[in-house]
């Protein structure tokens, strides 16, 4: 039986709710993960359920507690990540449609939902101050936009909703009964500005301007906006009833999933050092990766980079601002790629067949084709792939750009598919490089990534990534670091730790490093100059089309 103060993070993510179980120095005692359903009505539509993502992650504690054979007394405290997502409640706490079908049950917008392009379009042709630290654009993936579509499409819900959350937001409501929100989710997808006064302020005048100062007239969304991992209170009985927890457990305030995972492995740099010193965290790049990618730079000061959302005052690391990159489509792109080709159905069968997964058959059919040719990366010299399924996020924030492929024939083979596996990997790889890139333009000096997420469970991706960018990458020592993020609020907000800095100092680590090869930066440097044309040509052909 543990019998130590213990600690649990929680995840929500685009397809399932995880928990980790933790003790105060950052190993990771149990986890556990349940899906959650995702409804597509209409292309660019996605669509959850509150009450499905609660009930997923209430299963997911129970599972911990249970595996880890760890008292529920023990947990000292909790807190939750999410996906940017918006979520809609009446009066009594229950679900409000989100769609045209109206089914309360469905009352949440995902984070990759793109119904609200019109309105998106609309703001970003105004002249708002507000813009200037979103990177000079509103994604579609933010709240406002969102909001904007709800109110003038599903008017009848919008009126109905008492509140509005970001997800990670109506989870520690869900879980204490306090409306506080998080400085991360207001700042990043709200266009709080946490720089200004002395807990930061709204831009009344932008809420004006496009219609939706009802917001705070009618209370729907709260003002009482509060620092990540600050201790909301314990436990609502209902809750501590829902997660098999006790009252006594207490909750901290929430963080976007991304930042979670950047919490978790940049507590790396202050590894073995006497004190936390904010300037090492500017020496490197936080990439979360997963069905998109985030890129998290922190700062000391203001870093303006066109077209890459931010600066966002306190969001991530306490007195920093957060410079975010992102790329909508990442993980999902080379899912699509390998799904969408002809030999799929016999690639799955097969990998169930010999028990491993298609990317590992994959890997050894691109190592086969290497070591036949004597190529390495070079395999893939007549195929190159933009990788713009949803627009690109960063940095061109161009939520109309579109994936696209030259080079394709008419193999239906495994070889083929290995192919385009490989060059889509190197592509997403790019995408990251094109952001870095940016960055370091505008003041950047960054030269390794710190990296987390799906992707880094597959060495092919790792060294590419490591390749594409010339980046020296570093894995963190516990391998779940956005779980790990969420727990360090937890031990924050518990009192484990006097404060985020020192938690991300003794829960975090450093494991595997990946050094880029130097003999293969020439034909990156090309291949990236085919990746960087291939946007340059969409544009191109939009304008001939009339659509620019």
């Amino acid at each position: 039986m543990i019998s130590s103060p213990l600690v649990i993070g929680l995840d929500v993510g685009t397809g399932s709710a995880r928990a980790g179980l933790f003790d105060p120095a950052g190993a990771l005692l149990a986890s556990a993960s349940h899906p959650i359903e995702m409804w597509r009505p209409k292309p660019d539509y996605a669509e959850q359920s509150s009450e499905d993502i609660w009930r997923a992650l209430c299963m997911c504690v129970r599972t911990v507690l249970r595996e880890a054979d760890a008292a529920p007394e023990r947990v000292a405290g909790i807190s939750f990540d999410a996906t940017c997502s918006l979520v809609a409640i009446d009066a009594a706490g229950a679900p409000v449609a989100v769609n045209d079908e109206g089914v309360d049950e469905r009352n949440v917008i995902v984070w990759m939902d793109h119904r609200a392009l019109a309105e998106t379009d609309e703001i970003n042709s105004g002249e708002h101050a507000v813009l200037k630290y979103v990177g000079g654009k509103l994604s579609p993936e933010m709240e406002t936009p969102k909001l904007l579509w709800l109110k003038r499409h599903l008017p009848a819900s919008y009126a109905r909703a008492a509140k509005f959350f970001d997800l990670a937001d109506y989870l520690t409501w869900r879980a204490t009964g306090c409306d506080a929100r998080s400085l991360c989710t207001m700042v990043c997808k709200w266009t709080y500005l946490g720089h200004e006064g002395a807990g930061g302020s709204w831009d009344a005048a932008y809420f004006q301007a496009i219609g939706l100062d009802d917001l705070f007239t009618l209370g729907k969304v709260s003002s009482d906006i509060r620092p990540m991992g600050t201790n909301l209170g314990p436990l609502s009985a209902p809750a501590a009833a829902d997660l098999g927890l006790t009252t006594r457990c207490r909750v901290g305030v929430g963080i976007i999933d991304a930042h979670a995972g950047g919490l978790g492995v940049l507590g790396a740099l202050w590894e073995g050092k006497a004190e936390c010193d904010l300037a090492d965290l500017e020496t490197g790049l936080a990439l979360i990766g997963g069905t998109s990618n985030c890129h998290m730079a922190a700062s000391r000061e203001a870093v303006f980079v066109p077209g890459i959302w931010g600066p966002y005052y306190g969001a991530m690391v306490p007195g920093m601002w957060l410079t975010e990159g992102g790329q909508s489509t990442a993980g999902s792109a080379i899912d699509h790629i390998i799904s969408d080709h002809a030999n799929a159905p016999t690639l799955t069968a097969q990998a169930q067949a010999a028990g491993v997964t298609v990317y590992e058959l994959l890997n050894r059919e691109i190592a086969r084709l290497g070591s036949e040719q004597g190529l390495g990366p070079d395999l893939t010299q007549d195929l190159h792939i933009l990788p713009y399924f949803l627009g690109n996020r960063s940095p061109h924030a161009d939520p109309h750009a579109r994936a696209a492929i030259s080079g394709v024939s008419l193999d239906r083979s495994i070889t083929s598919q290995a192919l385009r596996y490989y060059s889509v990997i190197q592509a997403v790889a790019y995408g990251t490089r094109d952001i870095i890139a940016s960055m370091n333009r505008a003041g950047f000096s960054i030269s390794k990534m710190l990296v987390t997420g799906g992707g880094t469970k597959n060495p092919l991706w790792l060294q590419e990534h490591a390749d594409a960018t010339g980046c020296t990458l570093i894995l963190p020592r516990e391998p779940e670091a956005v779980l790990l993020g969420s727990a360090i609020l937890a031990a924050t907000a518990s009192g484990l730790y006097p404060d985020i800095y020192r938690a991300m100092q003794g829960m975090s680590g450093s494991g595997l490093v990946i050094k880029p090869r130097t003999d293969t930066s020439q034909y990156h440097a090309a291949k990236f100059q085919v990746f960087q044309q291939m946007y340059q040509d969409q544009l191109r052909y939009r304008e001939l089309m009339g659509k620019v």
